[in-house]
């Protein structure tokens, strides 16, 4: 299996960035293997395996589902804690056409990787901020006025253009132009310097399974797209599909979608419908450090939350919540060893957990032990953890710590 070391989160805007599918070596390339892809005996185990043919997959399914509709591969938060680059690099190969971030620095730190397709920022800008969105070529979100006008006037300035996209609040209730849509747009339209891309909008509820609300977003959104054509402005771009809505809501595909968290491979709820299979992406292993065996009445790590009741065997795994496995998996979560569940006994420490494992007589230090995802025709899956932890895929992948490598197969 070939796979490659990346730890996304420890990547800073100066640092140069490994590049998919790219041939040879550069100096760049040597420098970030020389920090990134040291001898695996010089690295604990615990790894996040991230296939990135399940995301390329993901994606073709995506666009056939969709199309003629393009795709806006969603890489923000370190694409859901995938790593941002190398997931950018497998959509656009399997035919994404834009990127969307929710930070300049995120958008920032693609450009400096080399990418060049369209990058939207979804998370609006400040004042401040406007040199280096025209300087790295980044696409703007605007839903104000005022900030319309300073944009202009700095792509004046720089003898640059601004791409942006109107962003309209139809319901979501964060930011988004509110009220008088068409004069907005008017007002924008006819500033200096700016193109106008895509209007767009955000549905709160397309995950559910009551798509009511949805719908009357969709309505909101349609009847601003209708009117603004009617006055002769008509962006490449329109769009509103998240993943559940790429999954139950087809009228709203427009020409452009934004899947985020089923390109990964997850559903964004069990509500939505699973019409389209999707592929997990990422798998969590780590290895024995320590194998011991105990006497019936032994305490097992903090506060002396678990004892054994009978002479047992347990293991040690180097992996605990500063790594994203987290301190309510106590006593209540299981890990895979040779295809078998075992489970969690005492506390989750910050770097170390404990297994009982007595039913494996002859276990050995350095066995690998999966946490999230297949082992053999056992699995733990995210769902798994969603369940122990009452939260939703896209916490779970993003909590998976920075000091977790990536290792890209």
């Amino acid at each position: 299996m070939n796979a490659r070391f990346f730890q996304p989160f420890g990547v800073t805007l100066s640092d140069p960035v490994d590049t998919m599918m790219q041939r040879g070596r550069t100096p760049q390339r040597d420098q970030f293997a020389t920090r990134h892809n040291k001898l695996p005996e010089a690295q604990r185990p615990t790894v996040a395996e991230i296939d990135l043919n399940a995301i390329a997959d993901n994606v073709r399914a995506i666009r056939q589902r969709v199309h003629p509709a393009e795709v806006m591969a969603v890489v923000k938060a370190e694409g859901y804690g995938h790593g941002a680059v190398e997931v950018a690099r497998a959509a656009l190969h399997a035919g994404a056409t834009l990127l969307g971030v929710a930070l300049l620095e995120e958008g920032i730190a693609l450009r400096r990787s080399g990418l060049t397709a369209p990058i939207l920022v979804f998370g609006g800008l400040f004042e401040n901020q406007i040199d280096s969105y025209l300087a790295h070529d980044l696409q703007m979100t605007l839903y104000d006025a005022r900030l319309a006008e300073s944009i202009s006037h700095r792509a004046r300035a720089l003898n640059k253009t601004a791409a942006v996209h109107v962003k309209f609040d139809t319901g979501m209730g964060r930011v988004g132009v509110t009220t008088e849509p068409i004069a907005f747009l008017k007002h924008v339209v006819n500033l200096p310097g700016i193109s106008l891309q895509g209007l767009y909008t955000h549905l709160a509820t397309s995950d559910e399974a009551d798509l009511g609300y949805a719908h009357v977003q969709l309505k909101r959104f349609r009847e601003i797209v209708a009117e603004a054509r009617e006055h002769d402005i008509v962006p490449a771009w329109i769009h509103a599909a998240n993943s559940g809505a790429i999954l139950s809501l087809p009228e709203s595909y427009f020409n452009l979608v934004r899947p985020g968290v089923m390109m990964y491979g997850y559903y964004p709820s069990a509500q939505v419908t699973k019409s389209i299979k999707l592929q997990p992406a990422m798998r969590l292993r780590t290895a024995v450090l320590f194998v011991k065996r105990v006497p019936h009445g032994t305490f097992i790590s903090y506060n002396r939350t678990f004892q054994t009741q009978r002479e047992s065997t347990l293991a040690t795994l180097p992996i605990g919540y500063a790594d994203g496995f987290l301190r309510r998996f106590s006593n209540n979560m299981s890990v895979l060893i040779r295809g078998r569940k075992y489970p969690v006994v005492g506390r989750v420490c910050m770097d170390q957990i404990v297994v009982d494992v007595s039913a494996i007589p002859d276990i050995r230090t350095g066995e690998e032990a999966v946490l999230m995802g297949k082992q053999g025709e056992e699995e733990i899956s995210i769902y798994d953890w969603c369940e122990k932890l009452e939260t939703i895929p896209y916490e779970v992948t993003c909590g998976i710590s920075p000091r977790v490598p990536r290792v890209y197969v």
